[in-house]
């Protein structure tokens, strides 16, 4: 008769208070297998509009170009085939909008950031958008687990003729699951340049001994779903714009200009209805800039 092997309890990786702490002698995040996925996608445009110059993908990534046979590319989706990030693992995600493109490039579903043990999960976003194209950043929002670790990088590099409308959004907790996040670490950084300058850098930091305090009114408050959207182009009277929308929304919500970007803020109670301030604002915003990729992306209503 074979005797069984005991596996360590769940609570030989828990610390009295609940959090992840590896112990010597027990597996870190670096010890387990990990996704090593990449994404690269290369749009031009022509005088049939927009087509796709040149694609890569490793998987857990994988690019998907819905559209009918011999039209024009209007939107791409990434796919993480994996159903999420744990710690460890590192997803990148590399779109180029050469001259004349026009394209909006969004997520299947909701990213989802796992439990970790020791090491973030690493997403690292690359956007250019050359002379006279478009390109429109809008994927599904990103959920934090509680004890998540997670970095994410957004890194822009914009010409100055250039046009383009980018999103990034984070939900602490599964709110169907009456999920708390009281620990973890969230690293979420921004740097846009122009013409090879940087005019915009950003960060939102929080770690185990901040994530207690978010909840005060001087920093979220009540509010577990947050975004930043930022948009370069002609700026006219579009942020006058952009504010007088405000009363519609029904989030908090905030813009203002920097370096030649509207930068804009948004935070909800919950995440849905911090999507539903999202479509708003991307139904609005469509109808001020006309015909082209500023506008709610196919892919949210599946």
């Amino acid at each position: 008769m074979l005797g069984a092997t005991s596996l360590p309890e769940l609570t030989d990786y828990l610390s009295p208070f609940g959090s992840p702490e590896v112990r010597a002698g027990n597996p870190s995040d670096k010890d387990l297998q990990r996704a090593n996925g990449a994404g690269r996608i290369v749009l031009s445009g022509s005088e049939k509009g927009t087509y796709i110059k040149d694609v890569f993908q490793r998987s857990p990534i994988r690019i998907m170009v819905p559209r009918v046979s011999g039209s024009a590319v209007e939107e791409a989706v990434l796919v993480n085939t994996a159903g999420g990030v744990a710690g460890g693992d590192r997803l990148e995600s590399d779109v180029t909008a050469l001259a004349d493109a026009s394209v909006a490039v969004t997520s299947q579903a909701a990213e989802k950031v796992y439990r970790a043990l020791d090491e973030p999960a690493c997403i690292a976003t690359k956007l250019r958008v050359s002379e006279n194209a478009r390109l429109a950043w809008l994927p599904q929002e990103t959920i934090v687990f509680n004890w998540a670790r997670l970095r994410r990088e957004t890194e822009i590099d914009l010409s100055s003729r250039a046009e383009l409308l980018a999103l990034e959004w984070l939900v602490l907790g599964r709110a169907a699951h009456g999920e708390e996040v009281i620990g973890g670490h969230i690293s979420d950084t921004w740097r846009v340049k122009k013409d090879g300058r940087l005019i915009w850098a950003d960060i939102f930091r929080t770690t185990n001994e901040t994530f207690l305090h978010l909840r005060r009114k001087a920093l979220l408050s009540n509010c577990k779903a947050l975004g930043t959207l930022i948009y370069f182009g002609p700026l006219d009277t579009r942020l006058e714009f952009l504010r007088d929308i405000t009363p519609s929304l029904e989030c908090h919500y905030a813009a203002t200009s920097v370096g030649g970007l509207i930068i804009v803020r948004f935070a909800a109670k919950v995440s849905s209805d911090l999507r539903l301030a999202l479509r708003s604002f991307l139904e609005h915003f469509s109808r001020e800039l006309g015909p082209g990729p500023f506008r709610v992306p196919k892919m949210w209503s599946c």
